[in-house]
């Protein structure tokens, strides 16, 4: 699947086999250790390293996810009741060393998606899954930033392609998500784009409606068996977390931790295929 997005070089010196170049990727996001301590199986570091990067750059993986969705459509095997939430994950020392004061460079944010929370200098992971908990599209923010911010983003981030003509799906059928995307101005985005979805009030939410007695307009409405099927992202942020190179951000780049969270997307999707 991956073989016909890779970039090669019509010239040069004998490259390093593809497969074992995947595959030491895959062992260090997998294993969380450095570059410098991959096995010798793998070629050199520095070469697993430079590809990882370059194909970091150049979308390599975000494409390989898409392709593997696009398939999966085309087979109608994509629920499209569409989850969404956010998990934060801890910096390690070796990511905080970003002199995150220079400025955004190409598709580099100017914080590196480096913040403040409680748990310290964390990431955030903004997922939103199909209803049978796999990755659909993801977003990198500082720890910091609110869920209620990110949605519309994320949602606008799920483009699955065709396989023959047309635009690429990007409207789900219903959203699933938790109190703290309950806003007026999220609901009215959904509505406004045709989706339907369910998402409860936050108490304080509902006492100020109720204050307002008729003014205040009737509750949203609310699904609660659907609201069961909430955690299938949890289960997906499990599974991802399984990888203890996204379970703790090693990489100093939000470009490279997010190819990172994007190969392990991929390979959830290619046991499911």
């Amino acid at each position: 699947m991956l073989a016909p997005l890779i970039p090669r070089a019509a010239t040069g010196r004998p490259r390093v086999e593809d497969r074992q170049v995947v595959n030491g990727m895959v062992y260090k996001i997998r294993t969380g250790v450095s570059w410098r301590d991959l096995p010798e199986r793998y070629g050199p570091w520095q070469t697993v390293y430079t590809r990882f990067r370059r194909y970091a750059l150049d979308g390599v993986f975000t494409r390989a996810l898409q392709q593997i969705q696009a398939h999966a459509d085309a087979a109608g095997d994509i629920d499209w009741l569409v989850q969404i939430d956010s998990t934060n994950v801890r910096a390690h020392q070796h990511a905080a060393a970003t002199g995150r004061n220079g400025g955004s460079t190409g598709d580099e944010p100017y914080d590196h998606a480096l913040g403040r929370s409680r748990g310290g200098l964390t990431t955030k992971i903004h997922l939103a899954c199909d209803g049978k908990g796999r990755p659909l599209a993801l977003l990198l923010t500082p720890g910091q930033r609110h869920d209620s911010i990110c949605a519309r983003p994320l949602l606008d981030r799920i483009r699955v392609p065709r396989t023959g003509r047309g635009r690429p799906r990007s409207r789900p059928d219903q959203v699933i998500a938790e109190k703290a995307y309950s806003s007026r101005g999220f609901r009215a985005y959904l509505r406004t784009r045709g989706i339907a979805c369910t998402v409860p009030e936050t108490t304080a939410q509902q006492r100020h409606r109720r204050n307002r007695g008729r003014r205040g307009g009737r509750p949203p409405a609310f699904d609660r068996q659907a609201y069961r099927r909430r955690n299938g992202v949890e289960r997906c942020f499990n599974r991802l977390k399984g990888f203890r190179g996204i379970a703790s951000r090693y990489d100093k780049t939000a470009t490279s931790y997010e190819a990172a969270v994007s190969l392990a997307s991929f390979l959830l999707w290619a046991r499911s295929v």
